[in-house]
C-alpha cells in the first residue's frame, strides 16, 4: 500500500513556538512524494528547516558548537550541521567512521565517551583526530603513550564529576554516581607535568539532561566555577577551555516551557568571563536536531479496554524508544486533517512487552485503523536510539526533506537484512 506524503508545508499541530512551521496549514508537507507504508513507520527530517534553526545558533561569538553525534548520525544530518560550522563529538568509532565519511575534518572532532581503550584513543589519534575528554586515569595515561608514539601532542579535557546539594534526577544521574568522568579528589591526585604529550587545558562537566529552564540552567553552570577554578589551579593547569556538555532541553510534553536561545548566550557570557576561559564549549544533541524530525507510523487496532481507549500501531519502541525510558512521549496528531473533538488513548506498539507504549495523547477521536499518525520532535534520539532487532519487524526508513522534495536516505529493511 501507498500513500501521498505532502512535503511543502509543516502541520500547525504542535505551538509555533515549539516547532516554527513555515506555514500554518494543517494539509501536511506537499510535493507529491510517495512513500511506502509496507515499511510500517519511518522517518522524516526537514532539511531546510534545520539549517535555519543551526544558522541561528551559530550567529553568536561566545560559544563553540558541537554536535551530539549519537542524537542522530544519518549521512545528510551530520552534513547539514558541517555546512553551517557545527564541529562533531564523537564517542565511538562507528560515529567517527560516519563523519569522516561526510568529508567533516578530523580537526573538527571531540572524542567523549567513558569507554575509550589505549587502541581506541590510538586510533583516533591516527585518523587525525586531536582533541579528546578524558574520563579516567587509565585513559589520560593511555592517550599520553599513544601520543608519545605517534609523535602528537592532542588537545585534553578532563571530565569533572560533582555532587550537588540538590541533584538534579535526569539520564546522566544528576547527583548520582555514574562512569562519567571523575570527582576533582580524584584528578587532584596527578600533575599535569608529567604528561608532556598531552596538551591538557580544558575542563569538561555535564550531569544534567534535557533542562528547560534558562534561570535553573544558569544556576547549575555558575555553581560550577568555583570549584573548576580550584582544581585547575591545583593541578597547576592553564584553564583555557570550558565544555559544560549540553542538557540545553526540547518541551516534548508540551507544556509551554522553553529555553531562549538569546538568553542561554547571555547567560554564557557571563559564566565565561568568571571563568576567565579563552573558549566555551557546547555540545548540543536534541536543542539541535529535535525540531525537524517527525516520525510517521499507522494504526492496525483500536479498542477499548477497562474504559481505556487504546490504539495499536505497527511502530512503536521499536523504532522510537525514548518515551518508554525516559516518560516524556513524542506530540503526535493523525496526519489527515479531523474536526472531531480529541479523546486521551493509550498508543501501544507491536512488540510483545507492556514496555512498548509511547504516551497516552489526545488525538482527535475519529481515528481509526490505516489512519497515519505523526510524531514530532523526533530529529533525536529517534531511529539509532531505538531496539529495531526484537521480534524481527522491518527497520525503519530514513528520508530527507528539502527544498520542497522527500528524498529516500535509507529504504526500510526486513529482518532477513540482519538475521542470519
Amino acid at each position: 500500500m501507498t500513500a501521498m506524503l505532502n512535503t511543502a508545508t509543516r502541520p500547525n499541530w504542535l505551538r509555533p513556538s515549539v516547532i516554527q512551521p513555515l506555514n500554518e496549514h494543517r494539509n501536511a508537507l506537499k510535493n507529491g512524494a510517495e512513500v511506502d507504508q509496507d515499511e510500517v513507520g519511518f522517518f522524516l527530517y526537514d532539511l531546510d528547516y534545520l539549517a535555519q534553526h543551526l544558522s541561528t545558533l551559530m550567529q553568536q561569538d561566545v560559544i563553540k558548537l558541537w554536535f551530539a553525534v549519537k542524537a542522530n548520525p544519518l549521512s545528510r544530518v551530520i552534513t547539514t550541521l558541517a555546512q553551517q560550522g557545527f564541529n562533531f563529538d564523537v564517542a565511538s568509532q562507528g560515529e567517527l567512521t560516519q563523519v569522516l565519511a561526510q568529508n567533516v575534518q578530523a580537526e573538527r572532532i571531540l572524542n567523549t565517551g567513558p569507554a575509550k581503550s589505549k587502541q581506541q584513543m590510538k586510533a583516533f589519534l591516527t585518523q587525525g583526530v586531536r582533541t579528546f575528554v578524558v574520563e579516567s586515569l587509565n585513559q589520560l595515561q593511555w592517550l599520553n603513550e599513544a601520543a608519545t608514539e605517534l609523535s602528537c601532542r592532542p588537545q585534553v579535557l578532563l571530565r569533572v564529576q560533582l555532587q550537588w546539594d540538590e541533584g538534579e534526577k535526569n539520564p546522566l544521574g544528576g547527583n548520582e554516581v555514574t562512569a562519567f568522568g571523575l570527582s576533582c579528589q580524584e584528578w587532584q591526585t596527578i600533575k599535569v607535568s608529567d604528561f608532556l604529550a598531552l596538551n591538557i587545558n580544558g575542563l569538561h562537566i555535564f550531569q544534567w539532561g534535557n533542562m528547560l529552564s534558562n534561570e535553573r540552567m544558569f544556576e547549575l553552570w555558575s555553581q560550577m566555577v568555583t570549584p573548576l577554578l580550584s582544581l585547575a589551579e591545583q593541578l597547576e593547569m592553564t584553564l583555557e577551555v570550558l565544555d559544560l556538555g549540553g542538557g540545553l532541553g526540547v518541551d516534548y510534553l508540551q507544556t509551554g516551557q522553553s529555553l531562549h536561545w538569546d538568553n542561554i548566550v547571555a547567560d554564557l557570557a557571563k559564566i565565561k568571563a568568571r571563568a576567565g576561559v579563552s573558549e566555551l564549549w557546547l555540545e548540543l544533541g536534541r536543542f539541535a536536531v529535535a525540531e525537524m524530525g517527525y516520525y510517521v507510523t499507522s494504526v492496525v487496532d483500536r479498542k477499548e479496554n477497562f474504559d481505556q481507549q487504546q490504539l495499536v500501531l505497527s511502530g512503536g519502541i521499536n523504532h522510537l524508544i525514548r518515551p518508554a525510558i525516559t516518560e516524556q512521549p513524542f506530540p503526535v496528531a493523525m496526519l489527515r486533517e479531523s474536526q472531531a473533538s480529541e479523546s486521551y488513548f493509550d498508543l501501544h506498539g507491536p512488540l510483545c512487552t507492556s514496555l512498548d507504549k509511547l504516551g497516552t495523547l489526545a488525538i482527535a477521536n475519529d481515528v481509526g485503523i490505516d489512519d497515519q499518525l505523526i510524531f514530532g520532535l523526533a530529529g533525536a534520539y529517534g531511529f539509532t536510539e531505538s531496539m529495531p532487532f526484537f521480534l524481527c519487524h522491518p527497520i525503519a526508513a530514513e528520508y530527507v526533506l528539502q527544498q520542497g522534495k522527500i528524498e529516500q536516505v535509507r529504504a526500510a529493511q526486513p529482518a532477513t537484512w540482519y538475521l542470519r
